[in-house]
């Protein structure tokens, strides 16, 4: 074999060798960036976390200490929101803007998950005819991502109630409408209506546009409405709105501590079976589908090190 030869086949396997190396290195960078961005998801979904505020929940017994405790780190902080029978349990805050909570939790730190909100427009005491209080569309079950199951008929119908505190007092909400609606309405975001021919004119507005209603629910002009708006993954600019009336009486929570291993005997329903895959958190779902990506590196990395050692052991036979 002439040194021309040698020369040539040395440059071939040092040529594979470099490319594998590329590759490795590759897969490598890919791994870390999708770990990076598993990373990123949780802790989005994690600060949007509904469990991370309830320390801060007022409640009857402390008379809403907890919660000044939370209107002390943010004065901004004005109110808590609770929609029974789903994970929207949050503080709501309230800026001199309505872009400011868009990208900021509620302790005013930056967040991509931003924090409940109440239109700028509104009176915090919730005095006005009609408040608008805003919310990410988020997965989970976190921020405002289950508004949109209010389209479900069922599920509109089984949660009626809910409860607003401000002012230091528990207020109910009794949920009359459920709509879908654009961005871009103007009508329907117009928050502070006060000219009583206006108002009639908004609340006939509401029933128009409402996909479900509840008819037992009197509502008048003299009433104080809060519509949770938040985006709608059917449509695009999309908005679903759900919609309740303000009232003196605080209802009970029919969801409270209810679970289905409370009842003996329950059987869980199919659909229920079905969806058990979507309440894996994202997270783990992602680690789940690294680990083929993985197995590929390493079988990369003992077949690289498998030829070596073939190549050296080739070596001392000669």
């Amino acid at each position: 074999m002439n040194a021309a030869h040698k020369i040539g086949k040395r440059t071939i396997k040092l040529a594979n060798e470099a490319v594998n190396l590329v590759l490795l290195t590759f897969v490598l960078l890919l791994v870390v960036f999708s770990c990076y961005a598993i990373w990123d998801t949780a802790q989005v979904h994690l600060d949007a976390d509904a469990s991370r505020y309830s320390k801060y929940k007022p409640t009857v017994e402390d008379e809403g200490a907890s919660f000044q405790e939370l209107a002390m780190i943010n004065p901004e902080v004005m109110a808590w929101l609770s929609v029974y029978g789903t994970h929207v349990d949050y503080p709501v805050a309230q800026s001199d803007n309505n872009l400011k909570y868009v990208n900021r939790d509620i302790a005013g730190e930056y967040s991509l998950s931003g924090a409940i909100f109440l239109d700028c427009r509104n009176s915090p005491d919730f005095s006005d005819f009609n408040n608008i209080i805003y919310g990410h569309h988020m997965e989970q079950n976190t921020m405002f991502g289950e508004i949109g199951l209010f389209a479900d008929k069922s599920y509109f119908d089984a949660r009626r109630y809910g409860m607003l505190y401000y002012d230091g007092v528990e207020h109910g909400l009794e949920f009359f409408v459920f709509l879908h609606t654009d961005a871009y309405n103007d009508f329907i975001f117009s928050a502070n209506v006060t000219q009583e021919d206006m108002r009639q004119n908004y609340l006939d507005g509401l029933y128009q546009l409402a996909i479900y209603t509840r008819e037992d629910v009197s509502v008048t002009i003299d009433d104080s409405i809060v519509l949770l708006s938040t985006c709608s993954e059917t449509t695009t600019n999309g908005r679903d709105i759900l919609i309740a009336k303000i009232t003196d009486e605080v209802f009970a929570d029919p969801f409270f501590e209810e679970t289905v291993a409370s009842k003996p005997g329950a059987i869980i329903p199919i659909d229920e079976l079905t969806g058990w895959l979507e309440d894996i958190p994202m997270m783990y779902k992602l680690l789940a589908g690294l680990i083929p990506l993985l197995l590929i590196i390493i079988k990369i990395i003992t077949g690289i090190a498998s030829r070596k050692n073939k190549r050296v052991r080739s070596r001392r036979r000669r």
